[in-house]
């Protein structure tokens, strides 16, 4: 049998035990209270700052996904553009009767060279990618418009400088250009221009433009204007009765420059019209007929 003092020592000990354990647990349990005391104006910092976070990431995802579609907007409207340029590039060349195989309106420009090292790829979905492609299309349109502005401004100005119909609207020709009986002396010489009988004050007419090189009385020719037209193609007015023009103007094709008369060496009212390229006289009546 277990003797009564035992039982009563045994009892001790565990009412003991357990005062100590539960003492123990409020322990543990002050301590960490205490500890989430001073940890949780740390934690109530954290978890601001991740809602702050997860605001502004929700802002600049708004953000970017306006900035994305504006662009895209912005990249349809430069595409609209890029069309449009080309076709009246298109039908500026079909009007002007330019063709040229440098002109292509229809491809994408063609491209070449080495790859480089890029810090990055952009890819085709990539809307720095369109930038790209649509910015190298617009630089070859633009590149080529203005080669075809050159070639037609010059074209134009090869047409302007060509010359072109008779200098005289109302007058025949009474001594064409080549060997001929001089009507001063009755001997063979050549003659170097075409003359145009007329009426006397009949309007003498640039047949090309130029710049006005002379314009005054020169011995035979009586009054006459001289036209340097460039590209070494000069033309002479001679027997004015008036000049119209002084040198160093610049004149236009049919812009009157002299009054028809009989001044210097001619036996009636008439146009001595010459042609001289390279400083050689030529038969007038091949250019402007």
């Amino acid at each position: 049998m277990i003797h009564v003092g035992t039982l009563v020592y045994a009892s001790t000990l565990l009412v003991i035990a357990a005062a100590c354990a539960g003492i123990g647990y409020r322990h543990g349990e002050t301590l960490r209270a205490q500890r989430v005391v001073e940890l949780k104006p740390e934690l109530d910092a954290w978890r601001s700052a991740l809602e702050r976070d997860a605001l502004r990431a929700a802002r600049e995802s708004a953000l970017a996904e306006r900035w994305v579609d504006e662009l895209a907007r912005e990249l349809g409207r430069i595409e609209a553009r890029v069309v449009h340029l080309e076709s009246i590039a298109v039908n500026l060349m079909l009007r002007s009767g330019v063709e040229h195989e440098e002109f292509d309106f229809a491809h994408e420009p063609a491209v070449g060279g080495p790859e480089e090292a890029a810090a990055e790829r952009l890819e085709l979905s990539d809307p720095g990618f369109e930038v790209a492609r649509l910015s190298r299309r617009i630089d070859d349109r633009w590149r080529q418009l203005r080669v075809l502005g050159e070639m037609l401004r010059w074209r134009d100005v090869s047409d302007a400088v060509r010359p072109e119909g008779r200098p005289v609207a109302r007058a025949y020709v009474s001594s064409a250009f080549g060997p001929r009986i001089d009507p001063f002396t009755g001997r063979r010489a050549l003659h170097k221009g075409v003359d145009f009988a007329g009426r006397p004050g009949t309007a003498v007419r640039a047949v090309a433009a130029g710049i006005v090189t002379w314009a005054g009385p020169l011995s035979g020719y009586g009054q006459m204007v001289e036209i340097d037209h460039g590209n070494d193609l000069v033309t002479r007015y001679a027997h004015n009765a008036e000049n119209l023009v002084a040198a160093g103007d610049v004149v236009i094709r049919g812009q009157p420059i002299a009054r028809l008369g009989s001044t210097g060496r001619a036996t009636g009212p008439n146009l001595h019209f010459e042609v001289l390229r390279g400083g050689e006289a030529v038969d007038p009546l091949r250019l402007i007929e």
